[in-house]
């Protein structure tokens, strides 16, 4: 049987509404990737982007090979012709509701009150960073408040590096953090106090242990002029300490009205002590969820993943799509043949 011959034999439950074998919602490094691999496969894919990429306040992307240091903005603008280039949509709008219809159909409504329909569904919706609630650091979040090392640690080198202590995972930042520069600083903030194995440890790596609340950022420069940096950290007690970066430790919390349409299992990201970091949507290694014929992949699964395990993730999930749909014509054709 054709191409053209079996898609046509996938008749969507509603004649009016366009209807796709896959959509794909959001238009992350994940999504993209993923819609890639299934527009070569020669399936009809759209692509629904809200626009609110996760790593949207940083400068560039890093550790991404061939393409480390491109702005995000950019990766995506590249990521997106490639998809068009081979038949893929994408769409600039919000997912806000999914559910399943007919026998092997879903239905997505999009926030513009449109509705498509796909056979299959790949949520790569990412995730939102919840920060401290320090005045002036969500400002500054993505420039010189940062969280990854593999991602920033580069371009603050050799400063004076600040970590925020919120919780138990702090000394292991400051220790981490330690690798990019010798001036590493521990505000203990409102995290708890360090063991004294962890005194220890700081104290034989050289980083500094300050007691006392954070209150705020110093910054010098123009900010109007967006050359503003920051130069210090102020205390409760009115102190400023010298600091060129501060790092935090941001939850994860996966929001998307798409996965609580759905019905998707979400599961707690914890430390082995416990200590809870956000939430993911639970998968199997290839992304397929408890909800036949829905994948995730990205950060929505997994909220350690670089831009480059994203977009890793979201090729598995489509060769995995993708040969799920092939088994369902297989058996189709099958039937078809027996009955003729």
């Amino acid at each position: 049987m054709a191409v053209e011959e079996i898609r046509s034999a996938q008749t969507a439950p509603n004649h009016d509404e366009p209807h796709y074998d896959v959509v794909v919602i959001g238009g992350g490094a994940a999504g993209l990737a993923g819609a890639l691999v299934l527009g070569r496969a020669r399936r009809e894919v759209l692509v629904v982007d809200a626009g609110r990429p996760r790593n949207a306040p940083a400068v560039a992307s890093h550790s991404y090979l061939t393409r480390d240091g491109v702005p995000p903005a950019e990766l995506l603008a590249a990521g997106r012709a490639e998809v068009a280039g081979y038949g893929g949509e994408v769409v600039a709008d919000e997912a806000v509701a999914a559910e399943p219809v007919g026998e092997g159909w879903f239905r997505v409504t999009l926030g513009s009150g449109k509705t498509v329909a796909a056979r299959r569904l790949l949520v790569a919706s990412g995730l939102v960073d919840e920060l401290p609630g320090v005045p002036g650091l969500a400002e500054r979040w993505g420039r010189d408040v940062l969280h990854c090392p593999y991602c920033h640690g580069y371009e603050v080198r050799d400063q004076a590096i600040g970590v925020l202590s919120t919780g138990p995972m702090a000394v292991r930042q400051a220790l981490l953090w330690r690798q990019w520069s010798d001036d590493v600083r521990l505000f203990l903030h409102t995290g708890p106090e360090p063991t004294d194995e962890q005194y220890e440890q700081l104290a034989a790596r050289g980083v500094a242990v300050v007691d006392g609340e954070v209150s705020g950022l110093e910054t010098a420069g123009r900010a109007g002029a967006g050359d503003d940096r920051m130069s210090g950290v102020r205390l409760a007690d009115g102190s400023v300490v010298p600091c060129q970066a501060l790092v935090v430790a941001p939850r994860f919390d996966v929001r998307s009205k798409v996965i609580e349409s759905l019905g998707l299992v979400v599961a707690e990201q914890a430390t082995e002590g416990g200590a809870v970091l956000g939430n993911y949507v639970a998968a199997a290694p290839g992304g397929a969820t408890r909800v036949p014929g829905v994948w995730v992949a990205g950060n929505v699964a997994d909220p350690m993943a670089k831009v480059s395990g994203a977009a890793a993730m979201g090729v598995h999930a489509a060769a995995e799509i993708n040969f799920d749909l092939v088994e369902e014509e297989t058996r189709r054709a099958v039937r078809e043949r027996q009955a003729a």
